[in-house]
């Protein structure tokens, strides 16, 4: 029977109670944590998956039927700083970030973390569908079993000394057979729906989101093709992101594409779906958890966002930061995202997209 703490993030979601659920029939001692983090200025009412007042409550009747204590951790201020103020920062940097990255990064696995240790825990435990494993001295991280559900491109930046204190317990599961596990259960949260994306804009309208506490977002500038004739006008870059073809307000003999947004000149550059695709892109603030570092060319296969599948490549080191260069060109390469690099089910490491190269 296993010894020691385990913490386990609750979200008030399905994932997490049978995450919950499986340690505790492993025999671990398991204290249930769901975080406050909903910002001031969604409505205490809105129903916006792990942000919600809901999900506290849902989260807190499962870990009543666990048997299992429940606490409330308030990151609010640090989420609304960490998480939703680079969200808007990125945007107006004409970038287009991925937030649950950062809230894994510097919330879940951040600040969560260090407060589990700090309550005597062995371990921090979530509903990810990622795996763990060790291998030639090193913690790895790689992907779930179930394919449509595998979240290790999300976690890509987990360090060494934090996968040493996690546990996945789903990650050899399916969402089909996590589902079923909480209805033997009698779980509340059985059939409960996935939640969205982005968990603080309730209506998933990021250009409202934007209006609202960006006003510098609203700033129009020009619309040029890649030779920099003037094509038209844009109502503020954040408004924009690279490979949307829909709502430029173009009328033009083929369809245009946004492949470029320079935020110094406040201007949004289109062409065509040639001009759509990339052969090599450079990432930044580069995290490597199967190796120490890059100290040479490497064959991966890479995934520049979350839903697509990796693709081979080869990275290699630069002093600004690691080229991955493709096989075939890529679609829509887009700064403010990240580049994850596999091996089979291996994470290698990942970075931010920093530019498309050629």
């Amino acid at each position: 029977m296993p010894d020691g703490r385990v913490v386990v993030a609750m979200s008030g979601g399905v994932d997490s109670s049978v995450a919950a659920a499986l340690l505790v029939e492993q025999g671990y001692e398991v204290v249930g944590v769901t975080l406050h983090i909903w910002p001031r200025f969604l409505s205490s009412e809105a129903e916006s998956g792990c942000c919600s007042l809901d999900a506290v409550d849902d989260a807190r009747r499962v870990c009543q039927m666990l048997g299992i204590p429940h606490y409330v951790f308030n990151l609010r201020e640090l989420f609304e700083k960490e998480v939703i103020g680079n969200f808007r920062e990125e945007y107006l940097k004409g970038r287009t970030p991925n937030p649950c990255i950062v809230c894994n990064q510097r919330i879940k696995f951040g600040a969560l973390l260090e407060r589990a240790v700090g309550l005597g825990a062995d371990k921090l435990a979530t509903g990810h569908y990622a795996r763990l494993g060790f291998i030639d001295g090193r913690h790895v991280l790689m992907k779930g079993k179930d394919p449509l559900k595998d979240q290790s491109y999300a976690l890509y930046q987990l360090t060494q000394r934090q996968l040493a204190r996690l546990l996945f317990p789903l990650g050899e599961l399916t969402k089909d057979d996590t589902r079923k596990k909480a209805q033997a259960l009698g779980l509340r949260t059985a059939k409960k729906p996935e939640s969205q994306d982005i968990c603080f804009i309730p209506d998933n309208d990021y250009r409202r989101f934007l209006q609202e506490y960006a006003p510098g977002s609203l700033r129009p500038g020009p619309i040029v093709d890649t030779e920099g004739n003037l094509l038209g006008s844009h109502q503020g870059v954040a408004f924009y992101t690279i490979g949307q073809r829909k709502g430029l307000g173009l009328s033009m003999p083929v369809p245009m594409y946004v492949v470029d947004i320079l935020p110094e000149s406040n201007t949004v550059v289109v062409g065509d779906e040639k001009a759509a695709y990339g052969r090599a892109l450079l990432a930044e603030d580069v995290n490597f958890i199967a190796i120490p570092q890059l100290d040479g060319p490497m064959k991966v296969e890479t995934k520049i966002r979350y839903r697509v599948k990796p693709v081979p490549a080869t990275i290699r080191p630069t002093p600004q930061g690691v080229i991955t260069e493709f096989v075939e060109p890529q679609r829509a390469i887009t700064p403010g995202q990240s580049a994850v690099w596999y091996q089979g089910d291996v994470v290698v490491g990942g970075g931010i997209i920093a530019s498309k190269l050629a």
